[in-house]
């Protein structure tokens, strides 16, 4: 695999960043995880304010993202990247014997700039390149080989639950024709068909291919089932004190966030007559924050974004 070049933040913005960074509320000799190392925007700030017994463990399935990392912040002590899920997060951080002691987690969802430019990984529609999709493409199945044998019942769900699409069942059934026609293999090919399929595309405000894409990739690596794991685990490792920052970019992660977050904020009620209220596990910091007008115009990818923070209390659960 050819090595990854380093992205700066000349070429990659951080969403959200001070925003993000001070949701955290780093201390110095903290151990924090950034679940999307991504280009590492976010990751470099937070060792910004960490001091010499500080610790920032990332994770990322892109290969090419951990080879930025690696090159970059290899020589960095307090600093470590794990190639894979987030969603590995509860065992990782037992490895490590840091269970219910970090301090801070940052989870910047979605797909990341880096990814969405670059062609041959087949996350644009506006680019032509292969139908993969995949945010690890040496790992699991990419959207062209699903594409080619799910049923149109399955396409349909998919672009229904994860895309939110209005037309899933006639692109569904534009995708089972072609492809009995010829495999589908480029983003382009696919964008067109969707195109077609759509009644009155050209008076959309978005692209038609928009949500079918989304709602493809986020089908292909799992996103939403992994980010449901992730919270979970979230509140065996997180420490008394330690934040949960959470940046969105469409409403399916966000519904899947502020619920969580709301669920474990709220006090329970014992079953049993006359007992004590059951503390909540998290306690909410503030509401949910997006980027002003100035960021938007420096950064229109922030447009989307919603940043939502919850505190660990002390409550076992």
């Amino acid at each position: 695999m050819q090595q990854a070049a380093i992205v700066t933040d000349a070429e990659h913005i951080p969403v959200l960043r001070d925003a993000a960074l001070d949701a955290l509320a780093i201390k110095p000799d903290g151990f924090y995880v950034d679940g999307t190392f991504g280009r590492g925007g976010h990751s470099r700030l937070i060792l910004s304010r960490l001091g010499p017994g500080g610790r920032l463990l990332a994770f990322d399935k892109d290969p090419d993202a951990c080879a930025a990392a690696w090159q970059e912040l290899g020589r960095e002590p307090r600093f470590r990247i794990e190639r894979g899920s987030f969603a590995a997060l509860e065992a990782v951080v037992a490895a490590e014997q840091r269970l219910g002691r970090v301090d801070g987690l940052l989870l910047d969802l979605g797909v990341s700039s880096p990814q969405l430019d670059n062609a041959e990984r087949g996350f644009s529609f506006q680019k032509a390149g292969p139908l993969d999709m995949r945010m690890d493409p040496q790992s699991g199945i990419s959207a062209a080989d699903w594409l080619a044998t799910a049923s149109r019942e399955e396409i349909s769900r998919v672009l229904r639950d994860y895309g939110e699409e209005r037309f899933h069942w006639r692109i569904a059934g534009a995708i089972v024709a072609a492809r009995a026609e010829s495999p589908l293999l480029d983003t382009r090919q696919l964008a067109g068909l969707i195109r077609e399929a759509v009644p009155a595309a050209h008076k959309q405000k978005i692209h038609p291919a928009t949500r079918s894409f989304q709602a493809l990739r986020i089908f292909i690596n799992r996103e939403l089932d992994d980010l449901e794991a992730v919270l979970a685990q979230s509140l065996r490792v997180l420490a008394p004190g330690g934040r949960l920052v959470v940046i969105s970019f469409h409403s399916l992660e966000d519904r899947i966030v502020k619920r969580f977050m709301r669920a474990y904020a709220q006090p329970e009620q014992s079953p049993l007559p006359m007992a004590p209220i059951i503390e909540p596990a998290l306690k909410l910091c503030g509401k949910a924050h997006r980027a002003d007008t100035v960021e938007v115009e420096q950064n229109p990818r922030a447009r989307s974004a919603v940043l939502r923070v919850a505190e660990r209390t002390g409550v076992a659960l």
